[in-house]
């Protein structure tokens, strides 16, 4: 028999689907931070879960010899989930208001360079519509730096060819529109013309060879096959590929407001990471060229 603190944590991840839109692997983690906290309380009871209980959580992490990231993770976790159940009604006070995260040092995102961008987008050969397909993918998500959730998500009328945009449903439901270049709107309109048609009836935009929505898992997948093809050892994700769209934009001039809301970041801040990326590539081509660097 579940307890009111299972019950409680199916409703926040039911919630976390259903209002805030949050992607698979997202509900994943809290699912897993939860559990493990869940598992931790043992008997406790909701209510008599207290800041005590929430830092002897942390130090049995630490005493595991957990990550910094990992702990950090975890927090936020615990943050919504209490800050959920105080919205709700479920709980009178918020336990976990003074709990604080480990200090993180904050990693610079990886990105490719012009010529790898370009060598791993026209990967993908051949015309049938699987290859098709691929090429179209990895086009878009340089060209729009969008997330992954966020491509497999896109349907057939969130693309504007003419109009060279797509309007994406973002992180809490929230909707932008961002332009997209001539390359990937050339590569999006030979795949649609050799498309299979969808078996569902969401139309969406990416299909697999079940005729199918895409998966996050799959997309990894194409982006790793496209891997092989070319010629440079970097670890690769559909991420990369965002910072990759960020750091160029911030390299050609482009302002941190602008790509603060193409990338559809809630915070400043979040974008501000790009900087720090774009300053080092400034002060490697100045001591490559300036004669006295």
């Amino acid at each position: 028999m579940s307890s009111a603190i299972d019950r409680s944590i199916e409703r926040f991840l039911h919630y976390l689907e259903a209002e805030r839109n949050a992607s698979v692997h997202t509900r994943l983690n809290y699912a897993l931070d939860l559990q493990q906290f869940r598992a931790f309380l043992g008997d406790q009871s909701l209510e008599g879960i207290d800041q005590l209980a929430l830092r002897r959580f942390l130090v049995s992490l630490h005493d595991h010899q957990y990550a910094k990231r990992s702990m950090a993770r975890k927090v936020a976790s615990i943050r919504s989930f209490f800050r959920y159940l105080c919205r709700e009604g479920y709980l009178a006070t918020d336990p976990s208001r003074a709990l604080t995260a480990p200090k993180l040092d904050r990693r610079l995102p990886q990105f490719l360079d012009v010529r790898e961008a370009a060598q791993l987008v026209e990967a993908p050969a051949g015309d049938g519509w699987l290859a098709l397909r691929d090429r179209a993918l990895l086009e878009l998500l340089y060209s729009a730096g969008i997330r992954v959730s966020e491509l497999v998500q896109l349907r057939l009328t969130d693309v504007d060819l003419i109009g060279g945009a797509v309007t994406v449903q973002g992180k809490g439901q929230q909707e932008r529109l961002v332009p997209i270049g001539r390359p990937a709107v050339e590569a999006l309109q030979r795949y649609l013309e050799r498309r299979q048609p969808s078996q569902g009836t969401e139309a969406r935009m990416f299909l697999n060879k079940n005729g199918t929505p895409l998966t996050d898992r799959s997309v990894r997948r194409i982006i790793l096959r496209a891997l092989k093809q070319v010629d440079f050892q970097k670890h690769v994700s559909p991420h990369t590929l965002r910072h990759t769209f960020a750091t160029h934009l911030l390299d050609q001039g482009a302002d941190l407001r602008s790509v603060q809301e193409l990338l559809g970041h809630k915070n400043l801040s979040t974008t501000q990471i790009y900087t720090h990326v774009t300053t080092k590539r400034l002060k490697e081509i100045y001591d490559q060229a300036h004669p006295r660097a």
